[in-house]
């Protein structure tokens, strides 16, 4: 597996965020946890050859912050299913998830297709005596994801 191109200085990460994630050409939030992306396939047939592929859920952590558009689309879902439509097919959408070095360079992209929320903590349990910060998750079902071209830095080779 190929490393991450080094970063030419230490310096301080992308605003505090290693992971963006884009719908639409915008980005609706900046993580500092993601879940492994993962595709697995069960065999098939007496000669164990590639049966359908499963894609993992993704989870994605950050801290709280205020974006109405993605919050009310996590929302939705639930809204539909309560009220008898279709719920998380009605609501598939695509993400661009984009992965930065300590300099803030994009090193990384992944789209991440027919993607539904099927978990949404938008705030966790609190206690005031504690030092912990608000973190709010959102699990991702999803129909598969595919890596984006390698990126190139300045004066360095692509992954």
């Amino acid at each position: 597996m190929a490393e991450l191109p080094p970063t030419p200085t230490s310096l301080v990460p992308y605003s505090n965020f290693w992971f963006r994630l884009k719908w639409d050409g915008q980005f609706v939030g900046g993580f500092t946890k993601v879940s492994p992306l993962t595709a697995s396939s069960t065999g098939a047939g007496a000669l164990r050859s590639a049966g359908q592929t499963e894609y993992a859920p993704i989870t994605l952590e950050k801290g709280i912050t205020y974006d109405v558009p993605f919050g009310q689309w996590c929302s939705k879902m639930y809204e539909t299913a309560n009220s008898g439509g279709s719920g998380a097919t009605a609501f598939r959408r695509d993400f661009v998830l984009e992965v930065y070095n300590e300099a803030g360079d994009k090193v990384l992209g992944y789209t991440l297709s027919g993607c539904w929320a099927s978990e949404f903590t938008a705030m966790p349990e609190l206690d005031g005596l504690g030092n912990a910060l608000v973190i709010e998750s959102l699990v991702l079902q999803n129909n598969g994801w595919e890596r984006e071209a390698p990126v190139g830095l300045a004066g360095q080779q692509t992954i």
